[in-house]
């Protein structure tokens, strides 16, 4: 009771700020103890939890939604082991939009004798041509961030579909860049281990001399709580005049054999449109760069974490890029040779003009809206902070499977959901 008293003094002070110092101050040991907990729950995983948690399982179905029904189905997942990490736990529900999602995101291309046997088709161009001009009729694009260096300005924005993970578009453009070095640059495998530290494995598999067609191997580094990330990748590039559609998703393949760790991400895809535009200095001069890109992709983890993940890794993100771009232009400026990923960035597919202005004009296409995000509201989101931090730790701690962590969350979900109305937002 004493910390309640404690805590309710806070809130009744007459500022604002005082009010959210002691916040803050009286929050601080708790989050000391929650990350202590969760570093040495993780080493440890103590017996007696996981006994607990075992007599826990017998009343599991009651504390998850009804309509989830997840107590048989989960039970069954459980038997084939799957990564025990705590944020690769998802509902029954989300499980199964992700797999129809698959079924329907293959793109049906038209049959070319070029497309032969190539991971990405016409059909990928087509597709992220409508993304661009906005005509795939998805769902409207909520706006998300707006930030700026002198050299740099990003947009983004999100929208989340019924069927599958958020996606993301977002518009970046580079001041003093060109198209051709912007290409090369996110093509180019071998230079990305130098200023990426989330890419611990880059492999070209197989490569088409003729369209430019490449199959990568990627593996990413996650979190300590999540293991790393396999992704099979295909790619390629069409251009139009000094525009570039950029084309890159998950693949399959045989020649890598499917492991336990890394995780295998099947449902991956990020393809962007470069292309000159005027600089910011308003002198009518195309030195600048812009890069719109599309990117979603399930990493086997809650998409509602990893949409706050996202969110709050973005901005760093963009300024990691940014830092690595201008780094490769010193790098080429030396006259370094060209790595084998930045040459095969310069083979190309061609575009028709006429088809690409009766993809721009298609009437059977339906316009997709951009939105304004409503106004962040204020309101007392810490209690529901504590018990998802709860959750988490518990869950790190307790190596036991699907169901457990499923529970964990559930229960997280319907603890944190309970103050909803406790603190009203205005």
């Amino acid at each position: 009771m004493a910390l309640v008293d404690a805590f309710l003094e806070i809130l009744s002070r007459p500022a604002i700020g005082e009010v959210m110092v002691g916040i803050f101050v009286f929050m601080g040991p708790v989050w000391v103890a929650f990350l202590l907990g969760l570093v040495v729950g993780w080493a440890w995983k103590p017996r007696w939890a996981c006994s607990l948690v075992a007599k826990f399982q017998s009343f599991a179905p009651a504390l998850l939604s009804p309509s989830m029904d997840l107590a048989s189905d989960l039970m069954q997942v459980q038997t084939r082991s799957v990564d025990s990490s705590v944020m690769e736990v998802g509902s029954k529900k989300e499980q199964l939009i992700k797999l129809k999602y698959k079924e329907d995101s293959t793109l049906r291309s038209p049959h070319t004798e070029e497309d032969d046997g190539l991971a990405v088709t016409e059909a990928d161009f087509e597709h992220l041509s409508q993304l661009v001009d906005r005509r795939d009729g998805g769902l409207p694009w909520r706006h998300m961030m707006d930030r700026s260096t002198n050299d740099m300005s990003y947009q983004a924005w999100i929208r989340e579909p019924e069927i599958g993970p958020p996606q993301y578009c977002s518009r970046t453009v580079y001041e003093n860049a060109t198209p051709e070095m912007l290409r090369d640059f996110f093509w180019d495998d071998e230079f990305r281990l130098k200023w990426d530290d989330m890419i611990l494995h880059a492999e070209t598999l197989e490569e088409c001399p003729t369209t430019g067609t490449m199959t990568v191997h990627w593996i990413r580094k996650f979190p300590f709580f999540c293991s790393d990330r396999e992704y099979i990748i295909g790619r390629r590039i069409w251009e139009s005049g000094r525009s570039y559609y950029c084309v890159t998703k998950g693949v399959p393949n045989s020649s890598v054999a499917r492991r336990q760790k890394p995780r295998r991400v099947d449902l991956y895809y990020s393809s962007w449109l470069i292309k000159a535009v005027e600089s910011r200095k308003g002198d009518g001069q195309l030195t600048a760069c812009e890069v719109i890109l599309f990117h979603h992709e399930d990493m086997g983890i809650p998409w509602e974490i990893a949409k706050f993940g996202v969110k709050q890794g973005m901005w760093g993100a963009v300024r990691k890029i940014e830092r690595g771009f201008r780094a490769y232009q010193k790098e080429r400026a030396s006259e370094q040779p060209l790595t084998r990923c930045a040459f095969m960035a310069q083979i190309n597919t061609k575009i028709d003009p006429c088809h690409l202005k009766s993809l721009e004009t298609d009437e059977n296409l339906e316009a997709t809206e951009v939105v304004k995000s409503p106004e962040k509201q204020a309101g007392m989101n810490l209690p529901k902070l504590i018990v998802f931090g709860g959750a988490v730790a518990l869950a790190c701690s307790l190596d036991r499977g699907l169901l457990t962590k499923a529970v964990i969350f559930s229960a997280a979900r319907r603890f944190g959901n309970i103050g909803k109305g406790a603190f009203p937002r205005t």
